[in-house]
């Protein structure tokens, strides 16, 4: 299940609907382009607090999924421990994927 995690965004970087990195999430979540937020599970504490937060403000949906590793390979780059999809549709079949991937 995991893998169609990842596929898909794979398939929404390809399409040019995320961004990835500290600076670039954070972007994406003040100018509310960000429709979900993809934290890695071994995120620093920090970082999660600060997401999760500014997240919660804006209304923006945050999952924490995968590692670091895992995320940046999905998006075919460097580790990444944060990263946000601008798309809608996007955005709710991933989170749809993460929710099935959990109850298994």
């Amino acid at each position: 299940m995991a893998n169609k995690v990842f596929s898909m965004i794979g398939l929404a970087e390809r399409a040019g609907k995320v961004v990835s990195g500290e600076f670039s999430t954070e972007k994406a979540v003040k100018s509310k382009k960000a429709c979900l937020v993809v934290l890695a599970s071994d995120a620093s504490a920090n970082t999660r607090k600060h997401f999760s937060d500014m997240c919660a403000y804006r209304n923006i949906p945050l999952c924490i999924y995968g590692n670091k590793e895992e995320l940046g390979h999905a998006i075919g780059k460097q580790m990444r421990a944060n990263l946000a999809v601008t798309d809608q549709g996007f955005a709710d079949s991933i989170r749809e994927r993460i929710k099935e991937a959990m109850r298994n």
